[in-house]
């Protein structure tokens, strides 16, 4: 299925929309001590601007590998960003996972602090690649 180009933007503007209401989920739960949570829309932040990217860039999929892969080999290994938000992408989806599938998971909120500066950084990373914003 192709994307009319108007489409394309609309959707990209979208999942950058839907990165944005990630932030401000993230600060609602860890000011409520929801940290298993907050990890969770951590990583789903950055997966939605890995989305816009995607579609920016005409590679489409909704699966996380594929899609940290497809980053990775396209921006990171590539030197198009720096590798460090390979790295931030990756311990993100593991983490997620780790926290959305195990048991007994917990995370201190020093971590998860970190975990949100560094989100917020990687946004600001793909957000610079992208047509719109």
């Amino acid at each position: 299925m192709t994307i009319e180009d108007n489409d394309r933007i609309d959707l990209i503007k979208y999942r950058l929309q839907q990165a944005e209401e990630a932030v401000s989920d993230v600060e609602l739960l860890i000011n409520n001590n929801r940290l298993r949570s907050a990890v969770n829309r951590i990583y789903y932040g950055m997966f939605y601007s890995l989305l816009a990217l995607g579609l920016a860039e005409g590679f489409e999929t909704s699966k996380h590998a594929q899609l940290i892969g497809w980053f990775n080999k396209s921006f990171v290994f590539s030197g198009k960003i720096n590798d460090r938000f390979g790295k931030i992408i990756t311990k993100a989806f593991n983490r997620r996972t780790k926290s959305d599938y195990d048991t007994f998971v917990t995370y201190e909120n020093d971590e998860v602090l970190q975990m949100f500066d560094e989100m917020k950084e990687f946004l600001i990373q793909i957000k610079n690649l992208l047509p719109v914003s």
